[in-house]
């Protein structure tokens, strides 16, 4: 190493101590879901919220986003700068967001049937009433895009678009440790429901960090300590720590049901699944998809979702993948660079301009 790269390392290695004071002012500063909102209603497993805009929205379809039960659903509201509702509410879209509430251990009964047929089902009502419309844009990640297909199969006029993001539909594949994790032979979720009631955020939390246990516990520590002289990546880094580590339970029934008929099952791609007794059926959805994975997600494969296409019945299916993982894919550069102005293009292309002027 030159003289000139050695003192340039020792002064970074000062700026760095002398910015230790600092982290925990930082840490205790930084916000998350900042963009501006109203909670336009409160039922039992979630509430609505409503993003402002400063000016009438210029399509007459409003966005509904659909978050999993798992973690917060912020994450699409990160930061300013990494916030996937401010992407949709830029190209003129009202946007919702359905916040679900941690389930208390009265909530332990909650199926995947009462997330979908009823609270999610009023969410989407809520919004088509407040809007006098008929059919919204629904977005879903992660298991929240489950959830958003299975809706759409079971009311498709509602649904003008289907955007899901990271979404686990085809539930086969072994590319996931999850996949592995829930087999049936290695994890007996009635014994561990029946013992917990529902299941642990503790739990949750631990499964996600073993599964990539050298950046979780060593790389991205390594990356604060290299970068504590960065204001900017200290107070990015808090923000996706808060919300890493902001964990809830799931309610027992539901999470019983999701790795027995979903993950041990694979009843959904085998077309076995039914909710309140009907059908849930793939082939219902007509309206236009948009698929959006990550290659290097370890949670959902990319061919999980994909694996849509062969079931929908919808003639206009486009697909976009980005290189990075999971939650890269919402708050990464690169997405909010390039995903999302191409994805909220995609959506806007198939709207209806609006002729009310609605603010």
């Amino acid at each position: 190493m030159a003289d000139s790269d050695l003192l340039a390392e020792q002064q970074r290695a000062w700026r760095r101590a002398l910015s230790s004071p600092r982290l925990l002012q930082l840490a205790s500063q930084t916000r998350v879901g900042t963009t501006p909102h109203d909670v336009v209603a409160r039922r039992g497993a979630f509430q609505l919220l409503r993003y402002r805009r400063e000016t009438p929205a210029t399509h007459a379809e409003p966005v509904l986003f659909c978050y999993a039960l798992i973690n917060r659903a912020y994450i699409l509201d990160l930061q300013p700068d990494k916030s996937v509702v401010r992407r949709y509410l830029e190209r003129g879209f009202e946007v919702y967001m359905i916040d679900w509430r941690p389930p208390t251990d009265a909530d332990r009964g909650l199926t995947l049937d009462d997330y979908v047929c009823d609270s999610l089902a009023d969410a989407a009502q809520l919004v088509l009433r407040d809007h006098g419309a008929r059919r919204l844009h629904l977005l879903g990640y992660c298991m929240g895009g489950t959830m958003s297909a299975l809706f759409t199969a079971l009311e498709p006029q509602l649904i003008a678009t289907l955007s899901l993001l990271a979404a686990p539909i085809d539930f086969a594949g072994q590319e996931s440790l999850l996949n592995l994790w829930t087999d049936r032979k290695y994890f007996d979720v009635d014994a561990f429901i029946d013992t917990y009631g529902n299941c642990p955020a503790w739990f949750l939390q631990s499964c996600f960090l073993g599964m990539k246990p050298v950046q979780n516990l060593l790389e991205k520590n390594l990356s604060l300590y290299e970068n504590m002289d960065d204001e900017a990546f200290v107070i990015s880094y808090f923000a996706l720590e808060h919300w890493i580590n902001d964990n809830v339970p799931v309610a027992g029934a539901t999470f019983r049901q999701f790795v027995r008929a979903l993950y041990q099952d694979n009843q959904l791609m085998r077309g076995e699944l039914r909710l309140r007794g009907q059908p849930v059926d793939l082939g219902r959805i007509t309206c236009p998809v948009l698929l959006l994975t990550a290659r290097n997600d370890h949670l959902v494969p990319p061919a999980s979702t994909e694996a849509i296409r062969a079931r929908v019945a919808s003639t206009d299916v486009r697909s976009m993948v980005m290189d990075g993982g999971h939650v890269g894919l919402v708050v990464g550069r690169t997405a909010q660079k390039r995903v999302w102005p191409e994805a909220t293009q995609w959506l806007a292309e198939r709207s209806t301009t609006n002729r009310e002027g609605r603010a």
